[in-house]
């Protein structure tokens, strides 16, 4: 028997998604936390697990704060699956960075399991990926960042230039 119908179980998943999306952009992390159950375990592969609901908020909260982690903020789903007789949302999320300046895309996956507790909380969620292609996906992204602050650079430098010419006659 199920314990959640599936209306409530993809609301859940929705409101999940909408709050990481107003955490990552605002850098307010509290109610992203706040959706897991004070016993929740959170299991991220690259950094290890955490028992507990102040221990992830402590986790995210720090690990998305410096650069370039705070430019990564957008997490869309390219798909999902819903368990309806465990409660459980398996899906594919995207690491998208800000765009650089260009309207270029820079994203990572990761598969993303979740087990639900009921009253829009979760209880667990696994994080897999492989970090190498996280860390190059940041890397090619700061490139292109770069790049783009240097022409912007140099084509402020040359309007710079102009008006002190213009200034000059």
């Amino acid at each position: 028997m199920r314990r959640w119908s599936r209306e409530e179980l993809e609301e859940a998943f929705d409101h999940y998604q909408e709050t990481a999306l107003q955490a990552a952009t605002s850098g307010d992390w509290r109610p992203w936390a706040e959706l897991f159950t004070e016993d929740a375990t959170y299991f991220e592969h690259h950094f290890g697990k955490f028992c507990g609901r102040e221990a992830i908020y402590n986790w995210i909260s720090t690990i998305m704060k410096p650069y370039p982690m705070n430019e990564m903020i957008y997490f869309p789903i390219s798909w999902y699956s819903i368990d309806e007789d465990r409660g459980w949302v398996f899906c594919e999320v995207m690491n998208r960075m800000k765009d650089p300046g260009d309207g270029s895309l820079h994203e990572a996956p990761n598969i993303t399991i979740l087990h639900y507790a009921g009253n829009h909380q979760w209880k667990y969620e696994e994080d897999a990926y492989d970090w190498h292609n996280i860390a190059a996906m940041i890397r090619n992204w700061q490139k292109v960042k770069n790049r783009i602050q240097a022409k912007q650079a140099k084509d402020k430098s040359r309007h710079l230039d102009g008006l002190q010419q213009i200034g000059a006659k």
